[in-house]
């Protein structure tokens, strides 16, 4: 009986702990899908289209090199090129992975913050996110080989395309907004980890870039944000107290 009922509390405090992570950011994805449908997220949508129509392009005979002269970005071209064709990296697929796996991470994780933050700031820090990841291929083949930040110069013309390093900074800038901080440092510490025991390549060094300038920008904003003005009210009340 004694541990049914501990089981009860156990259960009870993952529930009050789920609702306060994860209960503000979820009641305003329910809200703005209940009163507008899809409506809610016009971008994401759009972002779907535009990666499917990528998708459908580049696995053409005569789009596959389309494709790659304005959304492959490699270390080995020149800074002014991986500028142009960054933005539209962030929607072509990654060749070696299946499209499902981008258009899911489009759908959910674009979704969710293009509601959240809104469009401008989604885009904002989708662009940042991949643009870290994109400048970090360059710095980590300046410094050469050697761990823990370096690349080989193979890496230097790996086809860098795809929405992951987006994902996991619009995925951070969610949690910071709605201060999900366990959610937030779980997914700086998977990119780490992913680094260290799964994924020791450009992309994941990327996605800890990306994950870093991020958090950087997130800390920026909230020390540049002007304060609220203290009640006038509030502030004689006290003082008769």
């Amino acid at each position: 009986m004694s541990d049914a009922r501990a089981g009860r509390r156990a259960a009870a405090a993952v529930r009050r702990a789920a609702r306060a992570e994860w209960g503000p950011l979820l009641r305003t994805v329910r809200s703005a899908l209940a009163a507008r449908r899809l409506r809610a997220v016009p971008l994401t949508l759009a972002a779907v289209c535009l990666t499917l129509f990528f998708h459908f392009v580049q696995n053409q005979s005569w789009g596959y090199h389309l494709v790659g002269s304005i959304g492959w970005v490699q270390a080995a071209e020149p800074v002014w090129v991986t500028l142009l064709r960054t933005p539209l990296s962030l929607f072509v697929p990654a060749l070696d992975l299946p499209v499902w796996g981008a258009l899911a991470q489009i759908l959910v994780v674009f979704g969710i913050a293009e509601i959240c933050l809104g469009r401008r700031r989604t885009m904002l820090v989708a662009y940042a996110a991949t643009l870290a990841g994109t400048l970090y291929a360059r710095f980590s083949l300046w410094l050469g080989s050697g761990p823990p930040f370096g690349l080989p110069d193979a890496d230097r013309y790996v086809i860098d395309s795809g929405p992951s390093a987006a994902v996991v900074g619009l995925a951070v800038a969610v949690c910071w907004r709605y201060r999900a901080r366990f959610t937030c440092v779980g997914v700086a510490v998977a990119m780490l980890v992913e680094v260290a025991f799964i994924k020791n390549n450009l992309a994941g060094k990327e996605h800890v870039a990306a994950v870093a300038v991020v958090l950087a920008l997130c800390v920026a904003g909230d020390l540049w944000r002007p304060r609220k003005p203290r009640d006038p009210q509030r502030v004689r009340g006290r003082d008769r107290e």
